[in-house]
Protein backbone atom coordinates (compact mmCIF):
# COMPACT_ATOMS: atom_id res chain seq x y z
CA UNK A 1 0.00 0.00 0.00
CA UNK A 2 1.48 3.27 -0.91
CA UNK A 3 2.64 5.64 1.70
CA UNK A 4 0.95 8.88 1.95
CA UNK A 5 2.06 12.11 2.12
CA UNK A 6 1.17 13.99 5.81
CA UNK A 7 -1.42 16.24 5.06
CA UNK A 8 0.63 19.42 6.53
CA UNK A 9 2.99 18.34 3.70
CA UNK A 10 0.81 18.28 1.21
CA UNK A 11 -0.83 21.66 2.29
CA UNK A 12 2.48 23.41 2.12
CA UNK A 13 2.92 21.91 -1.50
CA UNK A 14 0.10 23.12 -2.52
CA UNK A 15 1.07 26.97 -1.25
CA UNK A 16 4.30 26.57 -3.09
CA UNK A 17 2.48 25.70 -6.17
CA UNK A 18 0.24 29.17 -5.69
CA UNK A 19 2.87 30.97 -4.67
CA UNK A 20 4.83 30.08 -7.55
CA UNK A 21 2.17 30.15 -10.33
CA UNK A 22 0.85 33.35 -8.76
CA UNK A 23 3.23 35.17 -10.08
CA UNK A 24 3.01 33.65 -13.55
CA UNK A 25 -0.32 34.51 -14.13
CA UNK A 26 0.00 38.58 -13.24
CA UNK A 27 2.98 38.58 -15.66
CA UNK A 28 0.18 36.88 -18.33
CA UNK A 29 -2.31 40.18 -17.01
CA UNK A 30 -1.14 42.54 -19.54
CA UNK A 31 -1.14 40.35 -22.29
CA UNK A 32 -5.14 39.36 -21.51
CA UNK A 33 -6.23 42.63 -20.38
CA UNK A 34 -4.87 44.59 -23.21
CA UNK A 35 -6.97 47.54 -24.18
CA UNK A 36 -7.56 48.69 -28.18
CA UNK A 37 -7.85 46.37 -31.27
CA UNK A 38 -7.43 42.95 -32.32
CA UNK A 39 -5.26 41.90 -35.03
CA UNK A 40 -3.74 39.07 -35.58
CA UNK A 41 0.28 38.24 -36.28
CA UNK A 42 2.22 39.64 -38.73
CA UNK A 43 2.19 37.61 -42.19
CA UNK A 44 4.21 34.66 -42.24
CA UNK A 45 4.92 35.71 -46.11
CA UNK A 46 6.74 38.87 -44.66
CA UNK A 47 9.47 36.80 -43.26
CA UNK A 48 10.72 35.42 -46.68
CA UNK A 49 11.99 39.71 -47.38
CA UNK A 50 14.09 40.72 -44.98
CA UNK A 51 12.93 43.82 -43.22
CA UNK A 52 16.14 45.77 -42.92
CA UNK A 53 16.51 45.53 -46.88
CA UNK A 54 13.03 46.11 -47.36
CA UNK A 55 13.54 49.71 -44.70
CA UNK A 56 17.24 50.10 -47.09
CA UNK A 57 15.16 49.96 -50.31
CA UNK A 58 12.12 52.20 -48.82
CA UNK A 59 14.75 54.68 -47.91
CA UNK A 60 16.36 55.10 -51.40
CA UNK A 61 12.67 55.58 -53.05
CA UNK A 62 11.55 58.04 -50.29
CA UNK A 63 15.18 59.73 -50.95
CA UNK A 64 14.35 60.10 -54.79
CA UNK A 65 10.98 61.35 -54.28
CA UNK A 66 11.82 64.32 -52.12
CA UNK A 67 15.16 65.55 -54.49
CA UNK A 68 12.35 64.98 -57.35
CA UNK A 69 10.42 67.12 -55.48
CA UNK A 70 13.19 69.47 -54.53
CA UNK A 71 13.66 70.09 -57.37
CA UNK A 72 10.20 71.07 -58.69
CA UNK A 73 9.85 73.39 -56.23
CA UNK A 74 7.14 71.20 -54.41
CA UNK A 75 9.15 70.30 -51.08
CA UNK A 76 7.76 71.94 -48.34
CA UNK A 77 10.33 74.04 -46.38
CA UNK A 78 11.10 73.45 -42.82
CA UNK A 79 8.73 76.64 -41.75
CA UNK A 80 6.01 75.60 -44.38
CA UNK A 81 2.67 75.89 -41.21
CA UNK A 82 1.38 72.62 -42.42
CA UNK A 83 4.59 70.62 -42.30
CA UNK A 84 5.18 71.94 -38.56
CA UNK A 85 1.00 70.57 -37.91
CA UNK A 86 2.04 67.78 -39.28
CA UNK A 87 5.13 66.86 -37.28
CA UNK A 88 3.84 68.01 -33.97
CA UNK A 89 1.01 65.16 -34.81
CA UNK A 90 3.61 63.30 -35.17
CA UNK A 91 5.29 63.63 -32.14
CA UNK A 92 2.41 62.64 -30.53
CA UNK A 93 1.55 59.57 -32.72
CA UNK A 94 5.35 57.92 -33.28
CA UNK A 95 6.21 57.23 -29.13
CA UNK A 96 2.54 55.01 -29.68
CA UNK A 97 3.24 53.00 -32.68
CA UNK A 98 7.07 51.62 -31.07
CA UNK A 99 4.65 48.92 -29.21
CA UNK A 100 3.82 47.83 -32.27
CA UNK A 101 6.99 46.47 -34.07
CA UNK A 102 10.09 46.56 -32.25
CA UNK A 103 12.18 47.69 -35.46
CA UNK A 104 10.19 50.99 -35.26
CA UNK A 105 12.35 52.14 -32.01
CA UNK A 106 15.69 52.29 -34.04
CA UNK A 107 13.60 54.13 -37.21
CA UNK A 108 15.21 57.19 -38.57
CA UNK A 109 11.57 59.06 -38.78
CA UNK A 110 10.68 61.44 -41.06
CA UNK A 111 7.67 63.69 -42.16
CA UNK A 112 7.63 65.85 -45.42
CA UNK A 113 5.12 67.80 -47.24
CA UNK A 114 4.49 67.83 -50.91
CA UNK A 115 2.75 69.93 -53.27
CA UNK A 116 0.49 68.10 -55.38
CA UNK A 117 -3.13 67.68 -56.06
CA UNK A 118 -3.04 64.06 -54.95
CA UNK A 119 -5.61 63.20 -52.03
CA UNK A 120 -2.76 61.11 -50.74
CA UNK A 121 -0.47 60.10 -47.87
CA UNK A 122 1.51 57.53 -47.33
CA UNK A 123 4.41 56.03 -44.42
CA UNK A 124 7.05 53.84 -45.78
CA UNK A 125 8.38 50.73 -44.24
CA UNK A 126 11.27 52.20 -42.11
CA UNK A 127 8.76 55.24 -40.99
CA UNK A 128 9.29 57.52 -44.21
CA UNK A 129 6.01 59.75 -43.95
CA UNK A 130 4.64 62.28 -46.84
CA UNK A 131 1.60 64.04 -46.97
CA UNK A 132 0.71 65.75 -50.19
CA UNK A 133 -1.12 68.97 -50.43
CA UNK A 134 -4.06 68.35 -51.79
CA UNK A 135 -5.52 65.61 -49.10
CA UNK A 136 -4.75 68.35 -46.62
CA UNK A 137 -6.64 71.47 -49.11
CA UNK A 138 -9.13 69.12 -51.13
CA UNK A 139 -10.77 67.69 -47.80
CA UNK A 140 -9.98 70.56 -44.71
CA UNK A 141 -8.89 67.61 -42.55
CA UNK A 142 -8.83 68.46 -39.02
CA UNK A 143 -5.69 68.06 -36.27
CA UNK A 144 -7.94 64.49 -35.55
CA UNK A 145 -8.61 63.83 -39.43
CA UNK A 146 -5.14 63.95 -39.92
CA UNK A 147 -3.80 62.11 -36.69
CA UNK A 148 -6.34 59.22 -38.48
CA UNK A 149 -4.63 59.60 -41.73
CA UNK A 150 -1.13 59.43 -40.42
CA UNK A 151 -1.94 56.60 -37.63
CA UNK A 152 -3.64 54.42 -40.45
CA UNK A 153 -0.21 55.20 -43.05
CA UNK A 154 1.98 54.13 -40.08
CA UNK A 155 -0.10 51.48 -39.50
CA UNK A 156 0.64 49.67 -42.97
CA UNK A 157 4.50 50.02 -42.03
CA UNK A 158 4.56 48.87 -38.83
CA UNK A 159 2.35 45.95 -39.55
CA UNK A 160 5.05 45.28 -42.47
CA UNK A 161 2.14 45.46 -45.47
CA UNK A 162 4.78 46.11 -47.90
CA UNK A 163 7.14 43.35 -46.62
CA UNK A 164 3.93 40.72 -47.00
CA UNK A 165 2.95 42.03 -50.26
CA UNK A 166 6.89 41.30 -51.41
CA UNK A 167 7.12 38.10 -49.59
CA UNK A 168 4.00 37.02 -51.40
CA UNK A 169 4.91 38.02 -54.78
CA UNK A 170 8.43 36.74 -54.59
CA UNK A 171 6.40 33.30 -53.90
CA UNK A 172 4.07 33.93 -57.00
CA UNK A 173 6.92 34.81 -59.55
CA UNK A 174 8.71 31.45 -58.00
CA UNK A 175 6.10 29.55 -58.81
CA UNK A 176 6.66 31.17 -61.85
CA UNK A 177 9.83 30.69 -62.78
CA UNK A 178 9.30 26.93 -61.77
CA UNK A 179 6.39 26.70 -63.80
CA UNK A 180 8.28 28.10 -66.52
CA UNK A 181 10.97 25.77 -66.29
CA UNK A 182 8.42 22.75 -66.14
CA UNK A 183 6.72 24.21 -69.70
CA UNK A 184 9.92 24.20 -71.79
CA UNK A 185 10.44 20.49 -70.78
CA UNK A 186 6.91 20.31 -71.58
CA UNK A 187 5.80 22.36 -74.27
CA UNK A 188 9.18 23.78 -75.39
CA UNK A 189 8.30 27.25 -73.86
CA UNK A 190 11.35 29.57 -73.21
CA UNK A 191 11.64 29.75 -69.39
CA UNK A 192 13.48 33.38 -69.55
CA UNK A 193 10.02 34.87 -70.17
CA UNK A 194 9.00 34.67 -66.62
CA UNK A 195 12.91 35.84 -65.29
CA UNK A 196 11.76 39.68 -65.76
CA UNK A 197 9.06 39.16 -63.32
CA UNK A 198 11.14 37.23 -61.17
CA UNK A 199 14.02 39.91 -60.63
CA UNK A 200 11.47 42.41 -60.59
CA UNK A 201 11.37 44.64 -57.51
CA UNK A 202 8.50 46.54 -55.69
CA UNK A 203 7.90 49.77 -56.34
CA UNK A 204 6.87 50.84 -52.77
CA UNK A 205 5.83 54.45 -53.26
CA UNK A 206 2.87 52.04 -55.62
CA UNK A 207 2.16 49.34 -54.37
CA UNK A 208 -1.75 48.76 -53.39
CA UNK A 209 -2.45 46.53 -50.12
CA UNK A 210 -5.56 43.97 -49.70
CA UNK A 211 -8.33 45.31 -48.19
CA UNK A 212 -7.61 43.27 -45.11
CA UNK A 213 -4.11 45.10 -44.83
CA UNK A 214 -6.32 48.32 -45.41
CA UNK A 215 -9.02 47.62 -42.26
CA UNK A 216 -6.46 46.06 -40.42
CA UNK A 217 -4.50 49.38 -40.72
CA UNK A 218 -7.23 51.68 -40.27
CA UNK A 219 -8.37 49.96 -36.91
CA UNK A 220 -4.83 49.86 -35.90
CA UNK A 221 -4.42 53.57 -37.08
CA UNK A 222 -7.43 54.40 -34.91
CA UNK A 223 -5.88 53.27 -31.61
CA UNK A 224 -2.61 54.64 -32.52
CA UNK A 225 -4.39 58.63 -32.81
CA UNK A 226 -6.53 57.47 -29.82
CA UNK A 227 -3.65 56.65 -27.60
CA UNK A 228 -2.09 60.22 -29.07
CA UNK A 229 -4.92 62.00 -28.02
CA UNK A 230 -7.04 62.48 -30.96
CA UNK A 231 -10.63 61.62 -30.73
CA UNK A 232 -11.35 58.25 -33.04
CA UNK A 233 -14.73 59.26 -34.16
CA UNK A 234 -12.97 61.67 -36.52
CA UNK A 235 -12.42 58.35 -38.53
CA UNK A 236 -16.15 58.51 -39.23
CA UNK A 237 -16.03 62.06 -40.56
CA UNK A 238 -12.50 61.50 -42.68
CA UNK A 239 -13.78 58.58 -44.78
CA UNK A 240 -17.27 60.51 -44.84
CA UNK A 241 -15.52 63.30 -46.87
CA UNK A 242 -13.41 60.72 -48.49
CA UNK A 243 -15.87 58.97 -50.33
CA UNK A 244 -17.52 62.66 -51.59
CA UNK A 245 -14.24 63.11 -52.91
CA UNK A 246 -14.76 59.29 -54.58
CA UNK A 247 -17.74 59.74 -56.33
CA UNK A 248 -17.80 58.01 -59.04
CA UNK A 249 -15.34 55.33 -57.79
CA UNK A 250 -15.34 51.57 -58.45
CA UNK A 251 -17.66 49.53 -56.09
CA UNK A 252 -15.67 47.85 -53.53
CA UNK A 253 -15.60 44.51 -54.97
CA UNK A 254 -13.54 46.16 -57.62
CA UNK A 255 -11.38 47.60 -55.54
CA UNK A 256 -8.42 46.82 -53.73
CA UNK A 257 -9.94 49.44 -50.93
CA UNK A 258 -12.47 48.94 -48.76
CA UNK A 259 -15.33 51.04 -49.74
CA UNK A 260 -16.43 54.16 -47.20
CA UNK A 261 -19.33 52.56 -45.86
CA UNK A 262 -17.28 49.28 -44.63
CA UNK A 263 -14.83 51.38 -42.89
CA UNK A 264 -17.23 53.38 -41.26
CA UNK A 265 -18.98 50.65 -40.37
CA UNK A 266 -15.82 49.05 -39.09
CA UNK A 267 -14.79 52.21 -37.23
CA UNK A 268 -18.32 52.37 -35.74
CA UNK A 269 -17.74 48.84 -34.53
CA UNK A 270 -14.24 49.16 -32.84
CA UNK A 271 -15.16 52.80 -30.96
CA UNK A 272 -15.89 51.42 -27.31
CA UNK A 273 -12.49 49.82 -27.72
CA UNK A 274 -10.65 52.66 -28.40
CA UNK A 275 -12.59 55.52 -26.80
CA UNK A 276 -11.74 54.84 -23.22
CA UNK A 277 -7.70 55.28 -24.70
CA UNK A 278 -8.81 58.46 -25.93
CA UNK A 279 -10.49 59.85 -22.92
CA UNK A 280 -7.44 58.95 -20.58
CA UNK A 281 -5.04 60.16 -22.96
CA UNK A 282 -6.64 63.84 -22.69
CA UNK A 283 -7.11 63.71 -19.10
Amino acid sequence: MPKREPLNLLLQSRRWLVCGLLPLALLALPALAREGVEVGKNSAFSKLVPADEVESSAGQQYSQLLAQARAKNALAPREHPQLQRLRAIARKIIPQALGWNPRARDWQWEVNLIASSQVNAFCMPGGKIAFYTGILDKLQLSDDEVAMVMGHEVAHALREHARERMGKSAVTHGAARIGGVLAAGIFGIDPRLTDSLARGGANLLTLEFSREDESEADLVGMELAARAGFDPRSGITLWQKMSAANKGGPPQWLSTHPSGKTRIADIEKNLPKVLPLYERAIK
